[in-house]
């Protein structure tokens, strides 16, 4: 690989890794990982309120690091 591949390849991992760490912490719920036992029709108003306290969550911690 050249030198510039490895650095795309590094920017892309350093996204990709974000995004993963984000998809676990839904997995924390249940949501995303378990079989939905709610009606289908709620699944989406489920997982988008799981996806909101996450964002507020991060928001916190990054308020409160900010902060400190």
């Amino acid at each position: 690989m050249t030198e510039i591949q490895k650095q795309e390849n590094k920017e892309l991992s350093s996204r990709r890794i974000g995004v993963e760490h984000l998809i676990g912490r839904i997995k924390i719920f249940k949501v995303a990982s378990d079989i939905f036992r709610l009606a289908h029709n709620k699944y989406n108003r489920v997982i988008m309120s799981v996806c909101g306290l996450l964002r507020f969550r991060m928001n916190q911690v990054l308020l409160l690091g900010l902060n400190s």
